[in-house]
């Protein structure tokens, strides 16, 4: 089996490589091998790559950039997207798509349902929200994966940005009134292999069944004020110094942003368990291997 994985330099990309590997050989093209910005020039490059899987990570991620590059962030999120999924649909391949709570306003206090009314806020979650809709419609065999608050020991995310500042101020000042659910890229790769690989043969009828949209996050609920004291609490018990005396929760309006962030990013994970069998690790469980990773990666080499 050909498995096509974009954005394998990003998190889950990253995360999802080593074990879709060990079931076909993975076509990692770099962005100048396949260029998300020009969709048009995709369906070749498709032809060329002729993968039996497409798994589809790579997105725009910049929340607040998109504001000033709608065109740019559509180009990657929506047009790119369809482009695949057109092909894919014509041949007949599955595709694996990844998504965001960003589709949703946020609003109200109950987990958003993959049927749940889409209004998204920003551009880049109506970036996304197109996306989804072109894959949709193309009429191919697909999952979309929508997920939210990806983090991970290595790449740019909030684990990792929480660590620097706290070593490096006395007070952290962190949003206490948007809740959701932590999520590592290593949770949502092992989910989505449990449901991909055991199939892998035969993921056009699996799609077919029980495909299109899902929701993928780490189980439980908390606040980014919440998360940033779970990290400041893990990193102190394995021994990190740091800086940071105080946490501070405060208002999303104490912290604009140019791009408007949902309030409300808890998913509802029945789907997930009823379709597919898989239940996700509780978010503070998945945070321990996580910083132990970031840990171990900040010591220095042994002198060989």
């Amino acid at each position: 089996m050909r498995i096509l994985l974009t954005g394998t330099n990003g998190q889950v990309g990253g995360a999802l490589q080593p074990l879709l590997a060990k079931h076909g050989a993975i076509i990692a093209p770099s962005r100048a091998e396949l260029d998300l910005s020009k969709p048009e020039t995709l369906a070749e490059k498709l032809d060329g790559f002729k993968p039996d899987l497409i798994v589809n990570p790579a997105a725009y991620t910049a929340v607040d950039r998109a504001e000033d590059e709608r065109e740019l962030a559509f180009l990657v999120n929506a047009k790119a997207p369809e482009a695949i999924a057109k092909w894919a649909a014509q041949h007949h391949v599955p595709l694996v798509h990844f998504s965001t709570d960003y589709v949703f306003d946020g609003s109200g206090d109950q987990p958003w349902r993959e049927d749940s009314p889409t209004n998204p806020l920003s551009v880049y979650g109506a970036s996304k929200l197109a996306g989804d809709t072109a894959i949709q419609a193309a009429g191919g065999p697909h999952l979309i994966v929508r997920t939210s608050w990806v983090y991970a020991a290595k790449g740019s995310n909030f684990l990792r940005t929480i660590a620097r500042l706290a070593g490096e101020r006395k007070e952290l000042r962190i949003v206490a009134d948007q809740i959701g659910a932590p999520t590592t890229a290593s949770a949502i790769a092992d989910a989505v292999a449990g449901i991909v690989l055991p199939d892998v043969s035969d993921l056009n009828a699996l799609f077919v069944r029980h495909g299109g949209v899902v929701n993928l996050v780490c189980a439980g609920e908390t606040s980014w004020h919440g998360f940033a004291s779970a990290i400041v609490a893990g990193l102190r018990s394995r021994g990190v110094e740091l800086a940071v005396e105080t946490i501070v929760p405060i208002a999303t309006a104490e912290f604009p942003t140019k791009a408007t962030r949902p309030g409300n990013s808890r998913l509802d994970l029945s789907r997930l368990k009823d379709r597919f069998g898989v239940i996700t690790p509780a978010w503070q469980d998945a945070l321990t291997p996580e910083l132990d990773n970031f840990v171990a990666l900040q010591r220095p080499p042994a002198n060989s």
